[in-house]
């Protein structure tokens, strides 16, 4: 993988070299996602091309071994849900389909609607438990591609191969002292209702203190429905691990230490202080807000899903859309130039 902090103060720098202007993290997390699935979609028309010339027998200058293993990060495999009784809907983050096996030993072959008619009505070709035979159509009902398993007898033990889609890049940060955009290295957290993990993210969400009788320290817990030592929700998240520090008699920081899931804005933790044994006249109580969940925050970042041997093109892509963004004709025409050198150097 490639960094993406790494990436962007690059590119920041080169932009910068010569005062020709500044895309945001907003800005780069977009024209990153952009260039990542250009780049990506070109994987296979370079397999194909390098499919029809001759290849070396070298251990590191075979081409076509390098864009297998640049797309083989993306292979993988997995089990469909049933929509139907035959009918098998991909899993999610299916980009391109490759192989669909029954009982894991019996590869399923793919036909069109109208090689389906034919296959089906001759006695010799009917498909079977032992040939078995599917169609990929597009369901109406939802916007994934189904395959259909013939016979029909077929309602499990279906499972794929497949290229997943790449993850999309992105460039985290929190707010500076000074309001600079500091880089937030902790990973997005892709899980429904998970809390953003980081230093102090929950403190000024704190709608009851403590009411300065409090024990000074540290506590930490998973708030949980029911509590867990002293850790309670009102909802039903779990996993989230929280520290609490007391000092003066007062919570002063509320930090997250893991995501969890399943937590929802409104969704209240309270700390037992009885239990906890942070004492203080009142339980401490924290009320989450959207800004406590990841797709609300710029908290969390994500690498480049592609192999770290296309950092430099990665940055050259990148640089070509920023010349876009901030209207500078010559930044597109030299990244662009110098693309295309790299990928003919690539492929002489």
């Amino acid at each position: 993988m490639v960094n993406v902090d790494t990436v962007y103060k690059t590119v920041l720098y080169l932009l910068n070299k010569q005062q020709r202007g500044y895309i945001t993290p907003d800005e780069f997390n977009k024209t990153s996602t952009q260039v990542q699935l250009e780049m990506f979609e070109k994987y296979f028309e370079d397999l194909n091309q390098q499919l029809r010339v001759p290849q070396n027998e070298s251990e590191y200058g075979d081409r076509l071994k390098t864009v297998d293993e640049k797309i083989s990060i993306f292979k993988t495999s997995g089990t469909p849900s049933a929509s139907a009784a035959n009918v098998f809907t991909p899993p999610t983050d299916l980009h391109r389909l490759g192989s669909v096996i029954y009982d894991n030993t019996t590869e399923v072959e793919r036909v069109s609607q109208k090689e389906f008619l034919y296959v089906n009505n001759s006695p010799l070709t009917k498909p079977s438990t032992s040939f078995p035979i599917y169609t990929y159509t597009q369901n109406a009902a939802d916007p994934f591609t189904d395959v259909t398993v013939y016979p029909s007898s077929i309602t499990s033990d279906i499972s794929f191969s497949y290229i997943r889609k790449p993850i999309d890049p992105r460039w985290g940060y929190y707010t500076g002292t000074v309001g600079q955009y500091v880089y937030d290295s902790s990973p997005y957290l892709t899980a429904t209702g998970a809390l953003v993990v980081g230093t102090d993210t929950l403190t000024a969400q704190l709608t009851t203190d403590a009411s300065g009788a409090a024990v000074d320290g540290s506590y930490t817990g998973t708030p949980t429905n029911p509590a867990t030592l002293g850790f309670a929700t009102d909802g039903s998240g779990t996993g989230a691990s929280i520290t609490v520090i007391i000092s003066g008699g007062v919570v002063t920081q509320i930090n997250v230490n893991s995501g969890g899931s399943g937590y929802a804005v409104e969704d209240t933790i309270t700390l037992d202080r009885a239990v906890t044994g942070i004492g203080g006249l009142t339980d401490p109580v924290v009320t989450l807000v959207a800004s406590n969940f990841y797709p609300n925050s710029t908290y969390g970042s994500t690498n480049f899903d592609l192999d770290n041997t296309d950092q430099t093109e990665l940055i050259l892509n990148i640089l070509a859309y920023s010349g876009v963004v901030i209207r500078d004709p010559q930044i597109v025409q030299t990244a662009t130039q110098m693309v295309m050198q790299e990928e003919a150097n690539q492929k002489s």
